[in-house]
Formats: C-alpha cells, sequence, structure tokens
C-alpha cells in the first residue's frame, strides 16, 4: 500500500457504520444534495445525502461535496451502499469515466424479499461485493460477482463499563412498534410482561419504550443494565449488540442469524428458540448480578478481540487499497494478495 490517501465516494446511509467507517485511513467524500435534485427525485432523496449531519463527531477525513459538483472531483473508488445509488442515481450524478472508476457495494442486510433466493441486484463482474457478516453472505444469491466479508468494528468510551445496578434488562430498537414480527415485536411485548426490560430508540414511545438516547450517550447509559435483550428473529448483525457486549453487558436473544456465532450459552449470554427458557435466563440475571457480571467481562473480552475497531479499520483499508490501488490491474492485485486457502474458500462459497 502506498502512503498517500485513497479518495473514496460514498454515501451517509448508516450513520453509525460510517462513524467506524472513518477509522479508516482513507478520505471519504460524502454527496450533499440540492433543492432542484430533491423536486426531480422525491421525497427519497434525504436518504444519503445529508452530508456529514450532526450526530457524529465525524473527522477531517470525511468531507462533503455538492452534488453538482461531483463531475468534476476526482475519486480513486467509489463505495456504494443503496441500491438506489447504484442503480439510478450514479447515472445523473457522476461522469461515464467516474462510473468506470474501481467500485465497491457495501451490503448491510441479508436479503428480505426472498431469504434463500434473492439475486443481489449488484452483478457488476468488475465489482466486489462486501457483507457484513458471513450469515448475509450466506443467505444472498450473488455467483455473478466476486464477494467478500468484512465484519464489524466498534469502539465505546473507555467510561463506559458495566455497573449493573438497575436489575433489569435493556433493549435498543428503532421503530420496535412498527417493524413488527420480523424484529420481534410480538417477541418483546410477550416476555416484558413477565420480567422487566427497558426500550431505547427511535419512536420507543409507541411499544413503551423510553425513547431515543443520542448515540455519543448510549454505551454509558446501558452500562447500569443486568443485560441487553434482542428480539430479533432475522436480521444481519446490529451494531448495538457489539458495543453493549465492549461495554461489558451479556446478550440474550434468538438462536438465529449471525448472531448465533457470536454469544455462547453460560459464556457470553444465552440464545434460544425456546421462548420458555429465553425468559428463565433473563430473570435469572434479574436476580443474579454476579452471574450478570461474569457473562458480561466474557462479552467484553470477544468483544475486544473479534470485533476491535483496528482489525476493522484495517480491513477496509487493505481491501480499498486493493481495488483501487495505484496503477495495479485490480484483478491481478487480488489474486497477488489472496492466499491459498482464501482462494479455496472464496471458490467453495460462490
Amino acid at each position: 500500500m502506498s502512503s498517500r490517501r485513497l479518495r473514496v465516494l460514498t454515501w451517509h446511509v448508516h450513520g453509525n457504520y460510517l462513524w467506524y467507517l472513518s477509522e479508516t485511513p482513507c478520505d471519504f467524500v460524502l454527496p450533499v444534495g440540492s433543492r432542484g435534485f430533491a423536486k426531480r427525485n422525491g421525497p427519497e432523496l434525504g436518504h444519503g445525502y445529508g452530508g456529514r449531519g450532526t450526530t457524529f463527531p465525524f473527522g477531517s477525513n470525511v468531507s462533503e461535496c455538492p452534488i453538482d459538483e461531483l463531475k468534476s472531483q476526482k475519486f480513486d473508488c467509489i463505495l456504494y451502499q443503496s441500491r438506489k445509488h447504484y442503480e439510478a442515481d450514479q447515472y445523473e450524478l457522476l461522469s461515464p469515466s467516474q462510473r468506470r472508476l474501481p467500485r465497491v457495494y457495501l451490503e448491510h442486510d441479508p436479503p428480505w424479499e426472498e431469504v434463500t433466493d434473492q439475486d443481489h441486484w449488484f452483478n457488476d463482474s468488475m465489482g466486489l461485493l462486501v457483507h457484513v457478516t458471513h450469515f448475509n453472505r450466506l443467505m444472498w444469491r450473488s455467483a455473478q460477482v466476486e464477494s467478500r466479508v468484512i465484519e464489524h468494528g466498534v469502539k465505546v468510551p473507555e467510561s463506559a463499563r458495566y455497573t449493573g445496578e438497575l436489575p433489569r434488562g435493556i433493549t435498543a430498537l428503532n421503530h420496535l412498534a412498527r417493524r413488527g414480527r420480523k424484529v420481534g415485536a410480538d417477541i418483546y411485548e410477550q416476555l416484558t410482561k413477565l420480567t422487566p426490560v427497558d426500550l431505547v430508540g427511535m419512536a420507543a414511545e409507541e411499544a413503551g419504550g423510553i425513547g431515543e438516547i443520542k448515540p455519543s450517550e448510549l454505551a454509558q447509559y446501558i452500562a447500569k443494565y443486568r443485560y441487553f435483550f434482542s428480539p430479533i428473529r432475522y436480521t444481519s448483525l446490529g451494531l448495538a449488540i457489539l458495543e453493549v457486549m465492549s461495554v461489558g453487558l451479556p446478550v440474550l436473544g434468538l438462536a438465529t442469524c449471525e448472531l448465533a456465532t457470536v454469544i455462547t450459552n453460560g459464556c457470553t449470554g444465552y440464545l434460544e428458540t425456546d421462548l420458555s427458557k429465553l425468559l428463565g435466563h433473563m430473570q435469572r440475571l434479574v436476580n443474579d448480578p454476579g452471574e450478570a457480571k461474569k457473562l458480561g467481562d466474557a462479552a467484553r473480552a470477544l468483544a475486544s478481540e473479534r470485533f476491535n475497531i483496528e482489525r476493522f479499520a484495517d480491513d477496509w483499508q487493505r481491501l480499498l487499497w486493493e481495488v483501487a490501488g495505484d496503477s495495479i490491474p485490480r484483478r491481478l492485485a487480488r489474486s497477488m494478495q489472496l492466499t491459498e486457502p482464501a482462494r479455496k474458500d472464496f471458490e467453495v462459497t460462490r
């Protein structure tokens, strides 16, 4: 890798993820929309065109560019994170030469429409599809394009450490009541009638919760609870789960999706598909702060090893340079950097 910094065009789609991605030693440019573009594209314009925003304290390596000026800018790589940006917006906002730049599509979610048979729309044979979990990669049908996995990386303030003085669990989910069974609204309602669990997140009040907590304050806020409860049936792997593990809370939830590879029963928390067993674990941790602390310590150790921000930033730095490195054909660069075991693993998973 060169000592110079890559200049990457991307969109502000998932704020928390972008905040962690900005730890990568690259310069990220975020497009900012205009009134004319909004009028032509309707109410969905705001998705990705808010620039830096005010929620996260991005560093100087994250800048904004008005969409009308994008075609005059120089980039090393385009990082797509939305189907609309890839299938439609690029043709209005970018020049033909920019659209031929090395390109990566970052997929944050598993398939929503056809769980096992949905083709991914990013079918660019010269592009690279990146998933955030191995479960997501497993569920998408995308053999037409090369794919990789970069697991999450998170960081929390050093001062945010488990205290557990509240004999309650906590759940952090946005719009739980509106999103329904997929995110386990019914499960949350059923179990929280029998054991105390607080809910925070956007529109949490609709489900009897507390409300939204600022991302910068969430880690410190949840530190006083005994455990974190995730009722989600089908999902990717929420950053909130990894953040609370980094604080030192055990995680309780459903034994489904990528979470089943993260939490080990009796070690870092408890996962079940039998809700009566899950309820028993929840009630026990409320009454046993010693077990909660023990599980939380193990959860924090796992998060520090597997989901640390340094590994995450290094993975992204290597991948972006592999894709957009100076004067190196992208496919040649990949073949040089992939080890033999990695090639075999890639061939099997395709």
